[in-house]
């Protein structure tokens, strides 16, 4: 039995010897095959290049020598040049195999984190679910190929944790007097997360639809956020902060704004086709080009909007505050002003008769003064509507 042993494992030996020279064996064929050539080219080559130059001609062995030494200098300054060429080609190569690689890691990290976070949002603790919405906002920061794809999902959470009309007894329902309704960062953290996050990373986003629409974003904090191109058709953001905000080419149809905060808010070209701004603050908004079509704009406050060329056809504008407001090119037809309020420095379209409308003239206030939100601003009580 130890003699079989014995001679196994010297097999064994003589087998992982063999191995090995058979893996070296080529490497040293080739070093020799180098070193050959190489003594070719700087020993032999040189006298055959200067007897040819010669061409059976006669010269000294001392300049013989001297013509032999120069052309044996230019090869091997040739070689040299070579071997660093392909020196420098071998490590660009490398580099490049090691970016690719480092690439390739990356990616699978990041395919990774985006995977945890969105499984986060699945998870019944709150806390969790915001740090899957924070996961996925950091992960579109670092990268831009996920950017669209994070967008889209902070939407969705939206929709489906937010429906409006309410639909689970968590929410306050629709018939809740809004000023029980408790902030958006109150009573559903995590939206409010996503709805940040949206309105942030929207600032870098194509110009392409985000459905945002029938959600339940009462007294939500919207200020500063970029939400142009993003459908809000039958949403309720009633007493939302929508402060400072891009909404250009959004869409607004049907949607509940009333007693929204949208003072200096962009709503170049949207469409707020039948949507309720009962109440609604449009200090110093850009109204241009809009549509409010049909809209009920009862009590609403646009001193110093800009409305230049909005479309306000067949509104209700009583009660509303236009003191100060750009009307001109805006279209009024079948607009009800009755009791609208307006200043001699309101601007109405080319042959616009305000008083037969039912405007009332009102002394101008004068400037806006910068309105400074905070966080209380998104629960405060609203006062009763005095047109309902």
């Amino acid at each position: 039995m130890d003699t079989g042993r014995s001679t196994h494992g010297r097999r064994t030996a003589v087998g992982s010897v063999r191995s090995r020279a058979a893996s070296v064996l080529p490497v040293v064929a080739a070093v020799l095959a180098v070193l050959a050539t190489l003594g070719v080219v700087i020993v032999v080559l040189p006298g055959l290049v200067v007897e040819r130059d010669l061409g059976g001609g006669r010269i000294s062995a001392a300049e013989r020598l001297a013509a032999v030494n120069n052309v044996r200098t230019t090869l091997v300054q040739a070689i040299g040049g070579a071997v660093v060429l392909f020196g420098a080609y071998a490590t660009w190569r490398q580099l490049r195999v090691n970016q690719e690689g480092l690439r390739a890691t990356q990616e699978g990290y990041l395919t990774d984190r985006f995977s945890r976070a969105v499984d986060q949002l699945g998870s019944e603790a709150t806390d969790v679910r915001i740090g899957g919405l924070y996961a996925l906002w950091r992960h579109a920061d670092h990268s831009a190929h996920d950017r669209e794809s994070v967008i889209s999902i902070k939407a969705a959470y939206l929709r489906t944790h937010l429906p409006w009309p309410p639909r689970d007894g968590d929410s306050p329902s629709a018939e809740t007097s809004l000023n029980s309704v408790p902030p958006l960062e109150t009573r559903a953290p995590d939206a409010q997360v996503a709805l940040t996050g949206l309105g942030v990373l929207c600032q870098e986003r194509r110009p392409d639809w985000l459905n945002v629409s029938y959600t339940d974003l009462r007294r939500a904090d919207c200020d500063g956020l970029w939400l142009h191109h993003v459908n809000f058709d039958g949403a309720c953001l009633e007493a939302a902060s929508v402060y400072q905000v891009n909404l250009t080419r959004a869409s607004l149809i049907q949607a509940n704004l009333r007693h929204v905060e949208l003072g200096t808010s962009i709503l170049h070209r949207s469409r707020c086709v039948q949507a309720d701004l009962r109440g609604a603050r449009l200090v110093r908004a850009d109204l241009s080009e809009a549509d409010f079509t049909g809209a009920d704009l009862r009590e609403a406050n646009l001193r110093k909007a800009r409305g230049h060329g909005a479309r306000f056809t067949g509104a209700d504008l009583r009660l509303a505050d236009l003191r100060g407001a750009d009307l001109a090119r805006a279209d009024l037809t079948r607009a009800n002003l009755e009791g609208a309020l307006a200043s001699d420095v309101t601007v109405w379209p080319t042959g616009f008769d305000s008083r037969a409308a039912g405007v009332v003239m009102a002394e101008d206030p004068g400037d806006e003064p910068s309105i400074l939100l905070h966080a209380a601003a998104i629960a405060r009580d609203v006062p009763p509507l005095r047109s309902v």
